[in-house]
């Protein structure tokens, strides 16, 4: 996420795009304003903006996000926005702080915006018609704007004439929505815990999965009226042409296979069938029927099945490896040998159905630990070019779970592994730095002798390939230096019940 420091009008970096979910690509601009100069401070929107790009990030959007910002920040920040969305599906603009309408048109506050009268005020705050005009001059095809920014006008009282009340309503070009925290022309409160009544409204609903944005803003409005005794009405202004969803449930991120393939609980076997006879018999978790099914498994044969049966095909395959199968630790160390005469279709979802067994367990859900045993065998095969689709495909899968990675699985990414070693306790693993952070924890209290840290002793290879399917980083992107000569280093000790995952 970019953030734009305080205190100066510096350009906010650039921002780097994530990839996007299914051919989706999201970006956001997300503003909070509450320390300002000549109104009121308040003390929600530096919150809400930090909350709301946190989830919005989460959902898969490249986020910039601007707190207790100058009018000239605003206007450089927005203008940079657009030029990011020249290539986008889906715009959203968040803003968190004071509002106000002047003659009918809505502004958006900056900390500096000045109050002596309304000429002063609308020239020194972002104007709400031009961040609608700048979106929609783009060619993205949904765009969203939700502002948490209907208080009270704190400049009224320097002004000679009468103020209408709250934000006045907007027209929403064709595939836009607008949503206000509270009713054309009526106020909301600064909230009185870390978010504002509203953001916290969204805030509880916007990841909600497979929920249409329609629906969701139903839902806000909801919690709303029930949080504030019905005193304030959320509002929003639409004029979206297609669905969208914040959070994709994995059977509609994922449109190339059938909803009981990628739940392979529900798949239903179907016993006439070749290849279903195949599943069942890896099913068995046996070694005498595994292996014999799958020394069956030849390129004609295979080129004959369904693309959901081959994904769960693969899928069992991969289990089956986990499990000790010769014969599937050997299909998967010579998958590109031994699926040359299958259609490349066919070919594709057959790793796709072993990779997508790794990182999600038979309901379709992400494991909480990858099922790693054989992580490098088969993301060894991401070195042969006619497989990349099938690593574009699982990395498509794991963008909404990004934050459970140090990398995101799929991505070709060489990375650095810095070991810090206790040389006067035989190499005990103190520390592991992977991109400039700390990456080792403990996970589990019991591995302890009182105070003290039980480990266990592993050579370097061992303890490199441990530590690859920790991070989830294929061994072979992975360069690791101990702060001295790897040369003399031919065993470690790591601390037992210690891991390198993220946090769930």
């Amino acid at each position: 996420m970019d953030r734009v420091e305080l205190g100066n009008d510096s350009q906010p970096a650039s921002s780097h795009q994530q990839p996007g979910q299914m051919s989706r690509s999201l970006s956001a601009l997300v503003i909070g304003n509450a320390k300002y100069a000549h109104a009121s401070k308040l003390k929600n929107p530096g919150h809400d903006a930090e909350d709301v790009a946190e989830v919005l990030e989460r959902c898969g959007f490249d986020v910039t996000l601007l707190n207790d910002a100058t009018h000239r920040q605003m206007d450089k920040t927005l203008k940079r926005f657009k030029a990011t969305l020249a290539d986008q599906d889906v715009g959203l603009f968040f803003f968190a702080g004071h509002g106000f309408q002047i003659d009918g048109d809505n502004y958006l506050a900056a900390v500096d915006t000045e109050v002596e009268d309304e000429i002063d005020a609308k020239h020194s705050s972002l104007s709400l018609n031009r961040v609608i005009a700048q979106m929609e001059k783009t060619d993205t095809s949904t765009n969203i704007i939700i502002l948490d920014a209907c208080r009270d006008n704190p400049f009224e009282r320097s002004w000679h004439r009468g103020v209408a009340r709250g934000l006045a309503a907007v027209y929403a070009p064709r595939g836009t929505m607008i949503a206000f925290s509270t009713s054309p022309g009526q106020f909301a409160d600064d909230g009185k815990g870390r978010n504002g009544a509203y953001t916290a409204a969204l805030l509880e609903h916007i990841d909600a999965q497979d929920c249409s944005i329609e629906a969701m803003f139903k839902r806000v409005r909801n919690t709303l009226s029930a949080a504030t005794s019905g005193k304030q009405i959320s509002w929003e202004h639409t004029s979206l042409a297609g669905e969208f969803y914040f959070n994709l449930g994995i059977a509609k991120l994922i449109t190339e296979y059938g909803p009981t393939a990628l739940s392979d609980a529900l798949f239903v076997l179907d016993e006439a069938r070749t290849s279903h006879k195949a599943i069942k018999k890896l099913k068995s978790l046996t070694w005498p029927t595994q292996n014999p099914a799958i020394d069956t498994l030849k390129g004609p044969v295979l080129a004959k099945f369904a693309t959901d049966s081959l994904f769960v095909l693969g899928r069992n395959i991969y289990q089956s490896a986990c499990g000790h199968s010769n014969s599937a630790v050997g299909f998967i160390n010579a998958f590109a040998d031994r699926t040359t005469a299958v259609p490349g279709v066919k070919r594709k979802a057959l790793l796709d159905g072993m990779l997508f067994e790794i990182f999600f367990d038979s309901a379709g859900e992400v494991r909480d630990d990858p099922k790693d045993d054989k992580f490098n065998e088969v993301f060894a095969l991401q070195k042969h070019k006619e497989f990349a689709d099938s690593f574009a495909f699982i990395s498509r899968c794991l963008l909404p779970e990004i934050g459970r990675f140090h990398v995101l699985p799929g991505k070709e990414q060489p990375t650095a592994v810095d070991v810090t070693l206790d040389a006067k306790a035989d190499n005990a693993v103190k520390k592991i730095f992977v991109g400039g952070a700390n990456v080792l924890g403990s996970v589990d209290a019991d591995f302890k002798e009182g105070d003290k840290i039980v480990h266990r002793t592993l050579d370097r290879d061992d303890f490199e390939d441990w530590i690859a399917r920790q991070l989830v980083i294929p061994r072979r992107l992975l360069t690791f230096s101990y702060g001295k000569p790897a040369k003399g280093i031919a065993s470690v000790r790591f601390p037992y019940g210690w891991s390198c995952r993220m946090p769930t």
